[in-house]
């Protein structure tokens, strides 16, 4: 009962998921990003552990084939796990187990991946992907949200969904995008007002953390504040 999408921006080198499903805050539990290093989604019967693993392979210098396989082979419950991996190339893989219900799917583009579990059709992780494909120049964050509209366009899931989330990092420790949507009867549509709240306001949270005395506040913020 959950679609989601890993990407890569070939311009920018960011990476970041997008994940959306009808239980509450699946952002917590299901997507997991690292600059330079890549993303990761595990979802059905979830594990959160399986994506700080995936990162850890990667950045010890694994593709993404190479960590899915190792995941795989590690993990003893594998057949009840559904999971996507991106690389800091690019290289893409995908994983669902034998027990993963529901009609599912998995497809996989150009800079991206997306799995899909219990929904209405297997067709969503293809839709998901074109609609990724389909705008190269937009930032990825932007792409990550319109492709999960994509999705739940294509059918969704069996139920409404709840929750969402969007991350995407570039070249800090912490994330350029972190937003979620934990309780909310429209969590794309709201994911994607929220992406364009935040939108202006990213690289002035950036150059806080990295270069303070050149900071700005945003318009309507005063100085000091966070």
């Amino acid at each position: 009962m959950t679609f989601s999408l890993v990407g890569r921006c070939a311009r920018t080198g960011r990476l970041g998921a997008a994940v959306t499903t009808s239980s509450i805050a699946v952002g917590s539990r299901c997507q997991h990003a690292r600059a330079g290093v890549g993303a990761a989604l595990t979802q059905h019967r979830t594990d959160p552990r399986l994506g700080p693993l995936a990162l850890d392979l990667l950045a010890r210098g694994f593709t993404a084939d190479e960590a899915m396989k190792a995941i795989v082979a590690a993990t003893p419950h594998r057949d009840w796990r559904q999971l996507a991996v991106i690389d800091a190339a690019g290289r893409t893989a995908v994983y669902s187990g034998a027990h993963v219900r529901g009609e599912r799917g998995e497809a996989q583009g150009r800079d991206c991946a997306a799995i899909a579990n219990i929904v209405r059709s297997e067709a969503v992780p293809r839709a998901m992907v074109e609609k990724f494909e389909q705008s190269p120049d937009l930032p990825l964050a932007q792409r990550l949200v319109d492709a999960l509209a994509a999705g739940e366009a294509a059918g969704g899931e069996r139920v409404p969904v709840t929750s969402a989330a969007l991350i995407v990092v570039d070249r800090e420790s912490f994330p350029y995008v972190d937003l979620r949507v934990d309780d909310h009867a429209t969590p794309i549509a709201e994911l994607a007002r929220l992406w364009t709240a935040y939108r202006p306001e990213a690289d002035a949270y950036v150059v806080r953390a990295v270069d303070p005395e050149r900071a700005v506040p945003p318009p309507g913020m005063a100085a000091g504040k966070t």
